[in-house]
């Protein structure tokens, strides 16, 4: 991976000495229900989510002092706004660590794609800062850290298919592996979270049970899985990128079993065991659209 960056990338990683690598998984919805607003202005949810083989590539190393990010992406924020820089600050804080870090990240997962790549890289640097400062902190003890900065990152720490609800902080694991390939599609636009759920008439919305998903999942009952697929926040997305409903249109034309946009978009995929069908999926896809990615379910790190 080093030897494909530019050069620039190359020079700020060998300068900080000896790195350590880590990859931030991303993941997409199966079922995202939204159940109700909460009186703190949060939306309550029901989820199931599952880890995918996309990932971005982090490299961090220990300096003498202060946060320092780096990015192949030009569109990433590398100041006080980014979510990796926010736990770094939070851990150099609550553990009173008097040394800095250096981040380098190689960005694979798109900006505002609903695939969590910011939590994602926020949940790697946790990890890594975890085993660089000899912390020993446990699985919980990390995502209730990450719980304080996003509400993706306790799942992007486990990085297993889980039901998850509240609003991303109660996880419960599902222990089945679900195998299936993905085909990733995002047109260019990206979508707010913020606005999408600012957008969504609760009132219209239809919502369905994820208990059932879990149970497909539970029994390899591949079918009860395809046709429990569902997405509360598509409705509004869509509204503010038709693509999306194109795509889906598009993804199932092609022979996929199912499509859904991922969390609040824009990121559609499409699922199928079929390498047949994913192939000339990603054939179809290329060029047409802003990213399009092949990828899988993550069962086992």
């Amino acid at each position: 991976m080093v030897l494909i960056l530019e050069e620039w990338h190359v020079k700020f990683i060998q300068q900080v000495g000896e790195v350590m690598k880590i990859r931030a998984y991303a993941k997409i919805n199966l079922a995202l229900d939204v159940i109700r607003k909460r009186e703190d202005g949060y939306h309550e949810l029901e989820m199931i989510m599952a880890p995918i083989t996309l990932h971005d590539l982090i490299y961090i190393n220990i300096i003498d002092s202060g946060i320092e990010i780096a990015s192949n992406s030009k569109i990433m924020p590398t100041d006080n706004r980014n979510i990796m820089y926010k736990v770094a600050a939070l851990m150099k804080e609550r553990y009173q660590i008097k040394k800095g870090v250096k981040i380098f990240v190689y960005k694979h997962i798109p900006t505002q794609a609903g695939l969590a790549g910011g939590s994602s890289d926020g949940a790697a640097v946790i990890k890594a800062m975890n085993q660089l400062f000899h912390l020993n902190l446990t699985l919980e003890q990390m995502a209730s850290l990450g719980k304080e900065v996003g509400a993706d990152i306790p799942f992007c720490i486990y990085q297993k298919i889980a039901f998850v609800q509240g609003i991303g902080e109660r996880l419960e694991f599902i222990e089945h592996p679900f195998n299936c390939k993905v085909l990733l599609v995002k047109p260019k636009r990206g979508v707010s979270t913020k606005k999408c759920f600012n957008s969504l008439d609760l009132t219209k919305a239809s919502h369905q049970d994820c208990r059932l998903m879990i149970k497909g999942i539970e029994e390899d009952d591949y079918q009860t899985v395809i046709d429990n697929l569902q997405n509360t926040l598509e409705a509004p997305s869509i509204d503010m990128v038709p693509e999306i409903e194109q795509i889906k249109k598009e993804l199932m034309e092609l022979g996929f079993d199912g499509a859904l946009m991922s969390g609040s978009g824009s990121t559609v995929f499409g699922l199928t065991r079929d390498e047949e069908i994913l192939e000339n999926g990603y054939n179809f896809f290329r060029g047409k659209y802003y990213f399009v990615r092949k990828t899988e379910i993550l069962n086992e790190l």
